[in-house]
């Protein structure tokens, strides 16, 4: 394990909509604002973006980016749809880059989930058509609720989105986005949680499909006692780019998190980058944090970045620590079990089936769980069809 060691995260914070930064080395000193003035354009040199495809993305970078507003689906549940003058929105963090800044400045109208007691679960649809579009979607979990609210994002074209979650005091709640998109479509999506005292919350995100795609999750906590689970899946196709970042932020004293991706990868240039990025901040004793990133690599040419980073400000810690690994397709156990009576093509299906089977149970919500399992298979007939093709 390693802990950057830091001891001041003093912030300036400038006036209005303004920007808000500390001059260290943390990852609490990255700006943040509504602004996009108040950042740069990226080159790909940057901490934040050195492993992104800058020129891949150039439409989310341009300054004055102009988007049109994308149709939110209510397939069950339902959702509002406000100015983005409403008191509910733009109140749980800021953004964190110069994409987060440009998303906020295009949208004028955002869509808000709300949870009462023991809400109806919730299911969104948002198909994206050719063109650059933009989307603001909040969930707003009053104390006390319990409910489930799954984004299921799809379509041909380019999104960028920003996603609140605001999780009250003792509510327990699920948050799903799938990312299913067609191979032609780009999509940025920031989502920032805030989770109140004694609150818990599962956030899951599920990406099978897009050309790019980059989830910034940024998670702070609001009181005692929060407790988040962060959960990932992914599979990554060839010339394919999916970046998953976390940032967890422990402030008050008493919290836990965990935070659990896995990965598989096929095809030339399949790209997948994981950064986990855990701050426990001097108030913060008796934290409990602990995140994990795994990678199959199932053929040559694909290749996966994980890099965990802890910042630990207090040594009064219940415990934290970090895990992350990538290998290719064990071709010892495929050897095993081909010894005894298996086929080579069942046995491939069996050993990566049981990569992902742990983390495809504790999602716990079955059309997530059907779709990534259908994903899953749609991968296993791509490589065993590329097999007997090039042998």
């Amino acid at each position: 394990m390693t802990a950057d060691m830091t001891t001041d995260h003093s912030k300036a914070v400038l006036e209005g909509e303004g920007i808000s930064s500390g001059a260290g080395a943390s990852r609490a000193d990255r700006p943040t604002s509504f602004r996009s003035a108040d950042f740069a354009v990226p080159s790909g040199h940057e901490e934040e973006w050195r492993f992104t495809p800058v020129k891949r993305i150039a439409p989310f970078l341009a300054r004055g980016l102009t988007a049109d507003r994308i149709e939110v689906r209510a397939e069950s549940g339902s959702c509002e749809e406000v100015d983005r003058g409403d008191g509910r929105v733009g109140t749980v963090g800021r953004p964190e880059d110069l994409t987060g800044a440009l998303a906020w400045e295009a949208t004028e109208r955002a869509h808000v989930v709300t949870l009462r007691g023991r809400a109806d679960d919730a299911m969104l649809a948002v198909d994206v058509p050719e063109g650059m579009h933009v989307a603001h979607i909040v969930v707003l979990a009053e104390e006390d609720s319990r409910g489930t609210v799954v984004l299921e994002h799809g379509g041909v074209g380019d999104l960028t989105e920003t996603v609140e979650i605001d999780v009250g005091d003792r509510a327990e709640v699920t948050v799903v986005s799938v990312q299913e998109a067609e191979r032609t479509a780009r999509h940025l999506s920031n989502q920032r949680i805030r989770v109140g005292r004694d609150a818990k919350l599962r956030h899951i995100v599920v990406t099978v499909g897009g050309d790019v795609v980059r989830v910034t999750t940024s998670a702070e906590f609001s009181g005692e006692g929060g407790d988040l689970e962060l959960l990932g899946a992914y599979i990554t196709e060839s010339d394919e780019h999916h970046e998953h970042r976390l940032f967890i932020d422990h402030d008050p004293a008493n919290c836990r998190s965990r935070a659990t991706y896995k990965g598989a990868l096929q095809g030339r240039d399949a790209h997948a980058v994981w950064i986990g990025d855990v701050l426990i901040r001097q108030d913060a004793t008796q934290t409990d944090t602990y995140e994990l990133n795994r990678n199959l690599v199932l053929t040559k040419g694909a290749y996966a970045d994980s890099v965990p980073n802890l910042e630990i400000e207090t040594g009064e810690i219940a415990g934290a620590g970090h895990a992350s690994a990538t290998g290719r397709f064990d071709e010892e156990q495929l050897f095993y079990l081909r010894a005894r009576g298996i086929p080579e093509d069942v046995a491939r299906r069996l050993v990566v089936r049981g990569f992902f089977a742990e983390l495809i149970e504790s999602i716990g919500v079955a059309s997530v769980q059907d779709k990534l399992m259908a994903a899953i298979e749609r991968e296993l007939d791509l490589a065993e069809a590329s097999q007997r093709e090039f042998g």
